[in-house]
């Protein structure tokens, strides 16, 4: 008995989807129960069991059925192909399901997934137009949430994806997303830190109006010109009276 066998067993058995930590705990409780050589399985490592189900989905794939391994958002479960999905709906009858995003919700989703974190403001600089409807639409579908606040004034809030995100886009992580490079590669105005002010030594020395301007030599020869005129039409005045 393999541990990729031991694994396919629970998986398909299982009424949800399991991650690798809970994948881990199954095996160690059953090894603690001690039935059927369970604990040469009970320690397996994270990493083996990866390795087990990443061999079992090749597997599967390569037999062609009508169900496949998958991982989604960290979580290993069996799904059936889409190509079976007509009679799949004829057995499970068709589920309520949420209504569609629209085309703007989806385009600020898009902007959140690959700049995140992400604020409102950088967000609307990109679209162009306000995202405050938006925004809520995705919160209340929890596919986006709060995940810190920008060092920037007011401290804004800034938005990452959810799980549910990944789980909704059938995506086992954010490295899955499909190549957006030009989107990556708009440029956002990044906020402005706080103005602080230096000490008085570090306060910049302070110019007169005359350095800035460069006119005082200038000024000053034009005033020397002047007071030689004015000297030099008294004499003569003077002269004349005299003669």
């Amino acid at each position: 008995m393999e541990l990729k066998d031991i694994l396919e067993a629970i998986l398909f058995s299982s009424q949800k989807p399991l991650s690798t930590k809970e994948l881990q705990d199954i095996l160690k409780h059953a090894g603690e129960a001690g039935e059927g050589g369970a604990k040469e399985f009970a320690g397996a490592k994270a990493a083996a069991l990866t390795a087990a189900l990443e061999t079992l989905a090749g597997e599967v794939d390569s037999l062609g059925r009508g169900y496949r391994l998958v991982c989604v958002a960290g979580a290993w479960q069996f799904v059936t192909q889409s190509d079976y999905a007509p009679w799949v709906r004829a057995l499970v009858g068709v589920k309520n399901r949420p209504t569609r995003l629209s085309k703007p919700a989806l385009e600020t989703l898009a902007i959140i997934a690959y700049r995140q974190p992400v604020t409102r403001a950088q967000m609307e600089e990109i679209r162009g137009v306000s995202v405050d409807g938006v925004i809520g639409t995705l919160s209340e579908r929890e596919l986006v949430e709060v995940v810190g606040r920008a060092d920037a004034p007011g401290r804004p809030r800034t938005y990452g994806t959810t799980q549910l995100f990944l789980e909704y886009f059938g995506l086992r992580g954010l490295e899955e997303l499909p190549d957006a490079e030009e989107l990556r590669q708009v440029p956002i105005t990044r906020p402005d830190a706080p103005v602080t002010t230096g000490g008085e030594d570090d306060a910049p020395e302070q110019m007169s109006l005359e350095e800035v301007t460069g006119e005082e030599d200038e000024d000053d020869d034009e005033f020397d010109e002047d007071e030689d005129e004015d000297d030099e039409d008294e004499k003569v005045e003077e002269a004349s009276k005299t003669s």
